[in-house]
């Protein structure tokens, strides 16, 4: 019952979004903001912690800048999210516009399979959404899936809405392996803490658990990394400009490369959060571990 009335109240705000169009959808996102910040201030104990700890220099100003920064980028993601159904692949073209491709096409046509990464940062599933359609390649998405199982189900159907797939997290990770063994694309987020067990390693100048499996896929298949992140302009179109991972002068011990080619991740990451930090999600207890 839960459920259903959480997926209701979803269709409701997406029928909203629908009505007043994406354009009013994506400026009404700051009253949300304003009434969640202030009144509803969910995660936002989680929210000052990590700035405070990340940017130790900045004034309380500077942070409640930030923090309110951070909501109102959330807000205007899920009414962007809310919107997928009835955007148009011609006005999603308009909105994302992606620079380096020709790295991707490359890297591509080489048959390695490729590994692509993005970050909780702007809006990501545009990112995934329109790299399929703009390069006219499947994207084989790797999401984590939603409490909600009508929710998630209502999620998938607009991730693969033109060429992409969608692989859930969790799934036999041989099928993330015949993905890269057949030269396909493997598209995930991970950017979110790792798992206890997993290395240590500095982030904002704090140690944290780090998801190593982008290093491991690409070792092992021998894949490029190409990192997209999306980054909001302020007339809400988005420009992610890819970048490939250096891979080259990595350890020879297998265990060292792992963890060198996930702190270069980590290292182009912490660069776009510091440019852009309000366009990051910071509601997610990164360092808990």
């Amino acid at each position: 019952m839960k459920n259903r009335i959480e997926y209701i109240l979803f269709l409701s705000l997406s029928s909203i979004c629908r009505i007043i169009g994406l354009k009013k959808s994506q400026k009404a996102a700051k009253i949300l903001a304003v009434l969640f910040y202030n009144f509803i201030p969910i995660r936002k104990a989680v929210v000052f912690d990590n700035l405070i700890n990340a940017f130790p220099e900045k004034s309380k100003k500077e942070i409640n800048k930030i923090a309110f920064g951070t909501y109102h980028s959330f807000f205007i993601t899920l009414v962007e999210i809310l919107y997928l159904p009835w955007i148009k692949e011609e006005q999603l073209n308009k909105c994302v516009k992606f620079y380096n491709l020709d790295i991707l096409n490359k890297r591509y046509s080489e048959n390695n399979g490729l590994i692509v990464l993005s970050a909780h940062f702007g809006n990501w599933e545009y990112c995934a959404i329109a790299g399929g359609l703009q390069t006219n390649k499947k994207f084989s998405v790797i999401v984590k899936p939603q409490r909600n199982s009508l929710v998630n189900d209502w999620m998938n159907k607009v991730r693969t809405r033109w060429n992409n797939e969608v692989v859930p997290l969790g799934a036999s990770i041989r099928n993330v392996y015949s993905v890269l063994m057949k030269k396909g694309i493997v598209a995930m987020v991970a950017d979110q803490r790792g798992p206890e067990e997993s290395i240590k390693l500095d982030f904002f100048g704090r140690k944290t658990s780090v998801y190593t499996g982008p290093a491991v896929l690409s070792l092992k298949m021998n894949s490029p990394i190409i990192y997209g992140i999306a980054v909001r302009q302020p007339d809400f179109t988005y420009k992610i400009v890819l970048e490939e991972i250096n891979r080259e002068n990595l350890p020879a011990n297998n265990e060292e490369s792992i963890q060198e080619l996930s702190k270069r991740m980590l290292v182009y990451l912490e660069k776009y959060i510091k440019e852009y930090p309000e366009q990051w999600f910071w509601m997610h207890k990164r360092w808990k571990h």
